[in-house]
């Protein structure tokens, strides 16, 4: 694929850090990422979009966000699994109704993308061989991932419209627990226990085995632990998080504790590691409290969920937070490679990924945006990643999963 200037501004930084603890991998590789990284397949597995994607408010191509068409090829970033997110909500008819509606919309605004929009840049993935096809083609690629089963409904005959429509990945629960699963945070506005169904609900393990036989890849990703660990025992076909950290590095609800990496090592998935500065470096409390007061001052209650912010309030928000996190030193590609280096310790190198969160409050200094994905290869090169370690970081053993649940469905 032709790529305009890849960017390693950042790399530099990275070899005047000593608070690293001993990384995975050993010496600075030799490797010159500027020669690495257009040979690497990248692959991201959460890029979240607005309602209005692919109109001519939210142009794909050049749009004002972290990823777009253009950044995405400057960056070298070849995959993104563009995300079908709704809000979890109070669990009435109506709003059932309302979460199938925006997820239908997002469908619909991916196809756009690649259908009609731009389908001379970017084409759409409905199996693992097809991205690598299309980046042989010289064509971006875009898959799709589910985020919250919300808006499957109660009986799920929502899930086989949803894989016609090119759905890989589903994940069980958001921000608030739903009839699925129980989430890693439950909603106060909701009404939520902290457990409502010990783990995975009936109806979950009923999804859990669907999702097998279709060959859609299961996503513990806001899960509760014991709901993760539930899916983990339930699923026949390896499970991924598409977008979690580690807990023993961060101590964050969102991120994965030793058991569940385990389990999911044994499960034969892969934690595809988060550029999230929340999920990298704990926040201290006079960090929270500027946010939970910047969020009272937009009229806001926190957690704020950015996805679902009115236009109007994205800007103003995203600003504040920006200069919030300035003064506590915002996590960069030097922690997310901590965290990659953690895993990879304690799980191996086939069970570890990449993603960014762009769109949904991911972004971090040295990978802000899909220009900047050069700067991570250079990480893991300067940290002492192989050649071959980085290309199964960046989407060989996401592929990998991908391939393995589709041979699983075919014997199902």
């Amino acid at each position: 694929m032709a790529r305009i200037g890849a960017i390693f501004t950042f790399a530099a930084a990275l070899s005047a850090c000593t608070s690293a603890p001993e990384p995975a991998a050993t010496a600075p590789s030799p490797i010159d990422p500027t020669i690495l990284h257009p040979t690497v397949l990248t692959l991201d597995t959460h890029v979240d979009i607005p309602l209005d994607f692919a109109t001519d408010a939210v142009d794909p191509l050049d749009t004002d966000r972290e990823v777009n068409l253009l950044k995405m090829q400057e960056g070298g970033l070849d995959v993104a699994f563009f995300i079908v997110y709704v809000a979890q909500t109070a669990r009435t008819p109506e709003n059932y109704a309302q979460a199938q509606s925006e997820a239908l919309t997002k469908f619909a605004a991916i196809h756009r993308l690649t259908d009609e929009l731009y389908p001379d840049r970017i084409g759409l993935a409905y199996r693992a061989a097809d991205v690598e096809r299309l980046v042989a083609e010289g064509k971006l690629v875009a898959a799709i991932g589910v985020e919250n089963g919300f808006s499957l409904g109660r009986d799920l005959e929502m899930l086989d419209r949803y894989y016609a429509l090119g759905a890989r990945y589903v994940s069980l629960s958001h921000d608030g627990h739903n009839d699925l699963a129980d989430s890693a945070r439950p909603s106060t506005a909701l009404g939520d226990v902290p457990a409502e169904h010990d783990g995975v609900s009936e109806l979950g393990a009923r999804l859990i085995r669907r999702l097998n036989e279709l060959g859609i890849m299961v996503d513990i990703s806001h899960a509760s632990k014991q709901a993760a660990l539930d899916t983990l025992a339930l699923s026949a076909a390896p499970v991924i998080a598409s977008h979690s950290s580690i807990r023993a590095v961060a101590d964050h609800v969102r991120n994965l504790d030793d058991e569940t990496l385990l389990a999911l090592k044994a499960n034969g998935g892969v934690v595809q590691i988060v550029a999230f500065n929340g999920y990298l470096k704990i926040q201290p409390p006079e960090q929270r409290a500027a946010l939970d007061a910047l969020a009272a001052r937009l009229g806001l209650t926190p957690p704020v969920d950015r996805e679902t912010l009115a236009e109007s309030l994205r800007a103003p928000y995203a600003e504040g937070v920006a200069e919030i996190d300035a003064q506590w030193a915002p996590a960069d590609v030097h922690d997310l490679v901590d965290h990659i280096d953690y895993a990879v310790k304690l799980i191996g190198i086939d069970h570890v990924g990449i993603s960014s969160d762009f769109g949904g409050g991911g972004g971090i200094v040295g990978w802000a945006d899909a220009r900047e994905t050069p700067n991570v290869t250079a990480a893991l090169l300067a940290r002492g990643y192989s050649e071959e370690a980085i290309r199964k970081l960046w989407g060989g053993n996401l592929l990998r999963v991908w391939r393995e649940v589709e041979r699983i469905s075919e014997e199902l």
